[in-house]
């Protein structure tokens, strides 16, 4: 009995000395951009804008995240991570001074624009979908403004896009920048040709219809996965 005892009681002390490991997890490394694992956003070929029944001329004051995405350059966490070489904001106002400049939208400089536009991008990356595929949004909102008359008007639009996953990493990236690609793409076809910034120029142009609209207000859309 005596020895027993004495068992239990090493035993016991044993279980105490031991930490329990049952349900901890090892940290996970966060994946850190490199050469290999990182892609460029672009454009590509100016996105034709529509014709407009004034002849104006824009500037883009500035293109601010409202994401509220703490790591904007990465778009994709898992296998490794896969990151952008620029701000999406960079990326943003890039691509619409690109098209704008195409169309001879493009005012010299700030003074000499006829409207001001101050750029919100709420997401650009990937969003949340399946594991087989990949869903590229690029959203954001522009605050349209009559310099002379200070009255200015919010202009909405969104792209996306959807491309396949890959098994190897080399194709995973090449798809991942594709589809951020297109859903840029379609973002500032939406913009620079929809009904909204029309209207838009046109209220703003005349100096009647508008009034002043606050600056959209930041969201929690996260942009990475």
């Amino acid at each position: 009995m005596p020895l027993r005892g004495s068992l239990r009681s090493c035993i016991s002390l044993l279980l105490f000395a031991v930490p329990c490991k049952t349900g901890s997890t090892a940290p996970v490394d966060e994946p850190k951009p490199t050469p290999e694992n990182t892609i460029s956003i672009q454009l590509g070929d100016p996105v034709p804008a529509q014709k407009f029944d004034h002849s104006s001329k824009f500037w883009i004051a500035g293109v601010a995240d409202r994401s509220g995405n703490p790591q904007p350059l990465l778009v994709m966490k898992s296998r490794g991570g896969v990151f952008l070489d620029k701000q999406p904001t960079a990326i943003m106002k890039d691509s619409l001074e690109q098209s704008l400049k195409a169309a001879n939208l493009l005012a010299a400089d700030e003074a000499s624009a006829d409207l001001v536009l101050r750029v919100y991008l709420f997401q650009f990356g990937l969003a949340s979908g399946s594991a087989l595929d990949f869903f590229g949004k690029v959203e954001f909102s522009a605050m349209v403004k009559n310099p002379k008359t200070s009255e200015s008007l919010e202009v909405k639009a969104a792209g996306t896009s959807i491309a396949d996953g890959a098994r190897r990493k080399k194709n995973l990236q090449k798809n991942v920048e594709q589809d951020i690609e297109a859903a840029l793409r379609d973002a500032t076809r939406n913009f620079l040709r929809g009904a909204q910034l029309k209207e838009a120029v046109a209220a703003l142009s005349k100096g009647a219809g508008a009034s002043p609209a606050a600056a959209p207000a930041a969201t929690a859309s996260p942009t990475s996965r």
